[in-house]
């Protein structure tokens, strides 16, 4: 039942809903996503805001102003401090204000609305030969408008600096809604300015009237951080106001422009709609980089500030403890190659000419400075592709940190500490002393060249005495960084968790301008209140209440690796790299790609879960319908458990979510048919002319589509006149059984064994004729229908069955081999979650392989030579399937369809296809589906001359290409089949 006090609430919002041109939402579900950032805290907001318009966001600053709330400013929502998180309206401009309005290439400048995605941003100016230099981790995610209100730098500031030396201009929509754009202003423009009688006019005044006194000047200059210290986030840069020719007497030529007041003030101040940016021509094009190996972190430390004395383009280290981390990560481990031994901290040195010989140079400048220092043991020289996949290796640090399993974790709180390059090497031996004295071994990584390291302390916010360390460890750290005049935060913010130390770090005579200067923008603390000024405690509102009653969630499925599915859930840190666009790689997350909302997102999907199993009060608190909405989009292409850095597994989360949840609400009838199709299909094969005719017929076909709720786009897959099973029974006799090279058991999975027979035919000639036995036994079928639809105990009867019948047969010498990928690797994955004999599932799971990783790993033993295949010419496109990139690689299917010498095999950049098993054919997802195609996929197929062979191994891969594009696609091992001699 709700309140009176909600019902008028819940009238007053709904009448602000019509007012809008985008959206409101204040239903629990989003307020729930939108309670916590990539922060450790979480305050539910009163509703979440997605404006269209500057006239949207005018009239969500009359709402907040006529009923005492506020507006919180957010775009890719990946702040650590707790920016985006209040009670107010969170205002989400990431989905609308997404625009690039004008590109100035005499001046070189851009001017772009608040959503746009840097790395967007820079892929859109590279044409130009100019770019956006500050570079965050989180670069192919985060946002412009993100980036001035943290005052962003990242690796290049070394070189090209932070956000605020690139604002030049911002539109703003001021506290009382009028519209003010603010840019490089002469004195005479400045005073002129502050007698206009105006919100605008009194802001001026206040400022000038403020900053204008001598002493004020000099209390701000020695109170602030050392100005050689060029990353620096405490409080509002009123230092850098003070050096404009409005109140420097010692002739200076920097114009007073409020934007550097702007940059870094967390949206407190006003609300940005237009950015425009000062930009940097494209960097040298050739480039190298020289990671320096050491077994200590104070031979790093050491080394940094020689190193520094070249020229480099960035300085970047991180420590063992991250390195660990990579360890266990699937795409972490294809970018560590280039580590040597098992180093304590690695130093990234990057060089960067405009030659070979002028690069070259340098690299031997640097090495003759490292071999004279003699404190790193091992120096490899990166170049091309290597320092791209070093570069990953780093940025997905912060994620990485989520995989540490269980309640301690490393906290973000102290990790944004900055100092003069010289006062480093001291800084960080005092840091670590400290440290012990916390009993904490600390983790070290980030931006060694500005002088800014992410430290974090590791910590358990669950429990009491964890959040009085947490309070502990960060008021100590401030006083050393204090003693250093250094930055308590370097880039990335204040917010809650830092907020309410500023008045240690500036003084507290400084702390009352701050809030005078945030008194004159913002009297009624509508623009995110509680940031920078009148702090929330840094030790209130967590996303954990301290010393509760741990949850206990029985599953179905096996989460013991990381001790429960609350803790599965719980991996989330909030990164957002499940919000990176195609034209950035990989797959994840492939529903917010085409809706670009934030509840479907991985990060959503665990963030919802976790706020329902924590909070429910039902006996079975996956009964949530709200669970059921946030669930409804994600193809379980289990991408998030390989690119998440905290390798979230939402494919199995969703999974157990479905089971539990039909516990409670039943089975539907379409769930059920799709459940149970390798039943019905078997039914089916007995009469294949009689269901192919009903199959393919409007009138027929159109019938069973909607009794069966599939789109009536789809074509629905036909029956093959024979089983494989049949076909096999009747032709073993024909197949090799002496002699062979060795001997393999064929997985006949329930879509090779009744819709796509001719496939499994070829796998089995093309096997046989390169001398190898094939056995196949009767089994149960690979139970991952049942396992998309939620039916987890009849997917564990066969799991356990198929592990019971292949645990004597299956050895490194007798590997399983399987066609489908869905069916074939859930040996490799789910099984290991679903079966009771654990031990044979893992000795299982290690021998099997995808039919094209066999057919590899026998061209590398020179079992299988080009000699034995066609001469002729073919061009050929391959789009893997999702499980294959999570699971194995592409490259497998690559190697095996460029094994004839003469074929030209590339890999279609694509991540989901789209189609995802029913997902596609149910009608309510048909469109995302498409959507979903038609991000990099059907656009590289439809390029493709009709002379170009496609190729794609997942069956539903196959439908979704002939139903987008029209074009048949083909099976890597049919392709190889018909190249045999």
């Amino acid at each position: 039942m709700l309140t009176h006090m909600q019902n008028v609430k819940s009238k007053t919002l709904e009448t602000l809903k019509s007012a809008l041109e985008g959206d409101l939402h204040f239903d629990d579900l989003l307020r729930k996503l939108y309670a916590t950032d990539a922060s450790v805290y979480r305050k539910l907001p009163l509703a979440v805001a997605l404006p269209k318009s500057t006239n949207d966001i005018k009239l969500l600053i009359d709402f907040a102003y006529n009923n005492s709330t506020s507006l919180i400013p957010r775009t890719a929502g990946t702040s650590l401090a707790g920016q985006c998180v209040g009670e107010g309206i969170v205002v989400d401009v990431s989905k609308y204000f997404t625009k690039i309005l004008d590109v100035n290439e005499a001046k070189k400048t851009v001017t772009v609305q608040p959503g746009v995605v840097r790395d967007e941003l820079n892929n859109y100016l590279k044409p130009f030969g100019l770019f956006f230099g500050p570079n965050t981790s989180t670069s192919n995610r985060c946002m412009i408008g993100g980036m001035v209100g943290n005052n962003s730098s990242g690796t290049t500031s070394i070189q090209y600096g932070v956000t605020r030396d690139k604002v030049i201009a911002l539109k703003t929509i001021l506290s009382d809604g009028s519209k003010v754009e603010f840019s490089d202003l002469t004195p005479e423009e400045f005073h002129n300015k502050t007698k206009l009688d105006t919100l605008e006019g009194y802001i001026y005044k206040t400022i000038f009237e403020t900053l204008q006194p001598k002493d004020i000047q000099n209390q701000i200059k020695e109170n602030f951080p050392k100005p050689t210290i060029h990353r620096r986030n405490t409080g509002y840069a009123i230092d850098e106001l003070i050096k404009s020719d409005v109140f420097s007497t010692s002739d200076s030529t920097l114009s007073f422009n409020m934007c550097k007041l702007l940059a870094g003030s967390e949206g407190t101040l006003a609300f940005a709609t237009e950015i425009t940016l000062q930009l940097d021509d494209l960097p040298p094009s050739e480039c190298a980089m020289i990671a320096l190996h050491f077994d200590s972190i104070e031979k790093c430390m050491q080394s940094v500030s020689r190193v520094m004395q070249h020229s480099l383009h960035t300085c970047e280290m991180m420590d063992d403890t991250i390195l660990n981390l990579t360890k266990h990560n699937k795409t972490q481990q294809e970018n560590r190659t280039f580590v040597e031994g098992n180093p304590v901290a690695i130093l990234m040195c990057e060089l960067k000419a405009n030659t070979n010989e002028e690069l070259q140079y340098q690299i031997d400048g640097l090495l003759v400075t490292v071999n004279e220092l003699k404190l790193s043991y091992a120096n490899p020289i990166l170049k091309g592709d290597e320092i791209n996949k070093a570069t990953e290796l780093r940025k997905a640090g912060l994620g990485l940190l989520g995989n540490i399993i269980g309640d301690k974790k490393a906290v973000a709180c102290i990790e944004d500490t900055a100092v003069a390059l010289e006062d480093l090497e001291d800084y960080i031996l005092e840091f670590t002393t400290l440290m012990k004295s916390f009993n904490q071994n600390a983790v070290y990584y980030a931006h060694a060249g500005a002088g800014e390291l992410h430290l974090r302390p590791i910590l358990d916010l669950k429990q009491a005495e964890g959040v009085k360390l947490f309070r502990a460890i960060t008021t100590a750290v401030a006083k050393l960084v204090k003693k250093y005049k250094g930055s308590m935060s370097g880039e990335h913010g204040d917010g809650i968790v830092r907020a309410e130390f500023i008045p240690l770090m500036i003084g507290a005579d400084n702390y009352k301008i701050l809030k005078q200067i945030k008194s004159a923008f913002d009297a009624n603390n509508i623009f995110n209140p509680h940031k920078i000024v009148d702090a929330y405690p840094m030790d209130k509102n967590l996303r954990y209440e301290p010393n509760r009653e741990e949850p206990q969630i029985e599953t179905l499925l096996d989460f013991s690796s990381s001790e429960g599915i609350l803790r599965e859930a719980e991996k989330c840190n909030g990164s957002g790299d499940c919000r990176k666009l195609p034209e950035f790689g990989g797959t994840m997350c492939p529903s917010y790609r085409a809706t670009k909302d934030e509840k479907d997102t991985t990060r959503a999907r665990a963030n919802a879960l976790r706020e329902f199993l924590t909070n429910s009060e039902k006996s079975n608190k996956f009964n949530h319908k709200e669970l059921k909405d946030v669930f409804d989009l994600c193809l379980s292409c289990k991408a998030c458990a390989s690119e998440c850095p905290s390798s979230v597994n939402v494919a199995a989360l969703k999974a157990e979510f479905q089971y539990q949840y039909q516990q409670a609400n039943g089975v539907p009838f379409r769930t059920k048919l799709f459940a149970y199709n390798n039943k019905i299909n078997g039914y089916a094969s007995k009469v294949p002319k009689l269901t192919n005719f009903m199959f393919s017929k409007g009138f027929t076909s159109s019938i069973i589509k909607y009794v069966g709720g599939i789109a009536k786009e789809r074509r629905l897959p036909l029956i093959s006149n024979k089983s494989l099973y049949k076909e096999f029974q009747e032709s073993k006799d024909k197949l090799v059984k002496e002699n062979f090279i060795k001997e393999v058991f064929f997985f006949n999975d329930e879509f090779t064994n009744h819709l796509d027979t001719e496939i499994g035919v070829d796998a089995i000639e093309l096997l046989n004729r390169l001398n190898y036995k094939v056995s196949m036994i009767s089994h149960a079928e690979s139970g991952r229908a049942m396992l998309s639809k939620g039916l987890v105990a009849e997917a564990k009867k066969m799991a356990n069955k198929n592990v019971s019948k292949f645990k004597n047969l299956i050895t490194e010498k007798t590997p399983l081999i399987g066609i489908e990928p869905s069916a074939i690797l859930s040996f490799k994955d789910e099984y290991l979650r679903l079966v009771d004999d654990k031990n044979s599932a893992c000795s299982i799971a290690k021998n099997t392989l995808l039919i094209e990783e066999f057919i590899q790993q026998e061209i590398q033993l020179g079992n299988i030579k080009p000699e034995q295949f066609t001469k002729d010419v073919m061009t050929i496109k391959f789009h893997g399937h999702c499980h294959q990139k999570a699971l194995t690689n592409q490259k497998s299917s690559f190697d095996v369809l460029n094994l004839p010498e003469n074929y030209k095999v590339t890999i279609i950049p694509s991540g989901c296809c789209g189609m995802a098993g029913s997902f596609g054919y149910e009608k309510e997802h048909y469109n995302v589906s498409m959507q979903i195609g038609e991000q990099t996929l059907f656009p590289a197929v439809r390029k493709a001359s009709t002379d170009v062979m496609i190729s794609a191994n997942g069956t539903s891969c196959r439908h979704q290409i002939k139903d987008g594009t029209g074009r048949v696609a083909q099976h890597p091992i049919s392709i190889l089949k018909d190249a045999l001699l």
